[in-house]
């Protein structure tokens, strides 16, 4: 049984008895995790490789869905519902909960319809509004100066830090409640990962953030919540500055000390 913290917040999402089975595979990869995710603040999910963090990232938007075979059990309950239901709207539900990946995924066209892409898939087709709104996107993810004179031009013609706030702008210009970030910075230089965290814990007063992250400096710097992850088990999640100082599990203590990893 996992150490939950009171978590001081509504609940964007709230996990309860999850277990996830990748397809032809005999034992679970995560097994009966529960834990809330906090409205409108950053959850840092940490643990060793192979411990489960990105596999669970993942089912928040039913991203092993693409994959057939793959089983689910339990719950995950967004916006009154269990999203794990057969008749779910996939397209719908990562429009509300979008994801970053680790490795910026510009899409092959111009930088303005890599934002615009969304915003056309949900009926837009002013061009008036989507200007509007394409602007808006890259000035909320603080790239519109360097971005503004070549809207046109390629996303392929960014750099790793500019392409990956370009996809932070595409998935935040669709007004997604939730939005998932794996190791996002983890690819980048320092300066560009500087500017993905700023930019994240600015998000955060509007979105709800969960990050998967083997940077523990990182998770510590940036985010509200930690849980600590341990061979498809949550152990433990609790208030970062808590966690980190005074962890209620031994094995929690363990991993930060960097007796294991």
């Amino acid at each position: 049984m996992a150490t939950i913290a009171t978590i001081e917040h509504e609940k964007a999402l709230h996990v309860k008895d999850f277990s996830f089975t990748y397809a032809k595979t005999a034992q679970p990869s995560l097994v009966e995790v529960s834990m809330p995710i906090a409205k409108t603040c950053i959850t840092a999910l940490i643990g060793p490789s192979g411990c489960g963090k990105t596999t669970l990232l993942r089912t928040f938007n039913r991203m092993h869905d693409l994959y057939a075979g793959n089983r689910y059990e339990g719950e995950i309950e967004f916006e009154g519902r269990n999203i794990l239901g057969p008749k779910e709207d996939l397209i719908r539900l990562r429009t509300r909960i979008g994801m970053i990946f680790q490795k910026p995924t510009a899409f092959p066209m111009s930088i303005y319809d890599n934002i615009a892409y969304g915003l056309r898939l949900q009926g837009i087709k002013a061009k008036s509004e989507l200007d509007d709104r394409v602007e808006k996107a890259l000035n909320d993810a603080a790239i519109w100066p360097e971005v503004h004179q070549r809207l046109k031009k390629e996303a392929s013609s960014l750099s790793g830090g500019q392409q990956q706030r370009l996809c932070i702008a595409r998935a935040i210009a669709v007004e997604p409640e939730i939005l998932l970030f794996d190791e996002p910075t983890s690819a980048l230089d320092p300066i560009s990962t500087q500017a993905i965290e700023q930019l994240i814990m600015q998000l955060k007063e509007r979105i709800s953030i969960v990050i998967v992250t083997h940077n523990m400096q990182q998770a510590a710097r940036i985010s509200d919540y930690t849980g600590f992850m341990y061979l498809g088990k949550l152990i433990e999640l609790g208030k970062t500055d808590t966690l980190f100082v005074t962890p209620q599990e031994a094995l929690t203590e363990e991993y930060i000390m960097g007796k294991f990893g």
